[in-house]
């Protein structure tokens, strides 16, 4: 089975869509967010620690990413991304933190396959916000729109 495959079975199942009507009440923000964002943290740096070192950096590296985004957008600092990429990414923020979804992550080795899969899913989808939002944490961004005008 392909990681795309298993992203694809991700996002038909049950649990994602589950995360999917839960991600709206948590994407405005709030201590409910919060939470969520310190969850995924505390689970990535677990991950981390216990997985395969590579396997478990590329986790925690693109996780990192999504939180600081997701909080950069709620705090109104960076507000170029369509609700739509914040929605997607908290969605799969309370996927990869439930212990209960389509591959349950007690699973010795293969439990955290179809995190890994949604995630990467995610990135490649969200290719171009994710780059912008980068750049724009780098001070890139706002030289790179002086270009285009």
């Amino acid at each position: 089975m392909t990681k795309e495959d298993l992203a694809t079975r991700v996002l038909k199942s049950v649990f994602f869509r589950q995360a999917t009507k839960k991600a709206g009440k948590y994407a405005g923000g709030g201590l409910a967010l919060l939470e969520l964002l310190r969850e995924v943290l505390t689970k990535a740096k677990e991950v981390s620690a216990k997985e395969n070192k590579g396997v478990g950096q590329l986790l925690t590296d693109k996780i990192t990413t999504l939180v600081r985004m997701v909080k950069a957008y709620v705090s109104g600092n960076y507000r170029i991304v369509p609700w739509n990429s914040i929605l997607k990414i908290v969605a799969v923020l309370i996927y990869f933190v439930s212990p209960i979804d389509l591959i349950p992550d007690i699973l010795p080795v293969i439990g955290l396959s179809d995190d890994l899969a949604l995630i990467m899913w995610l990135f490649r989808s969200l290719k171009d916000d994710l780059e912008n939002f980068e750049a724009w944490e780098r001070g890139e961004f706002i030289d790179s729109l002086k270009d285009i005008s």
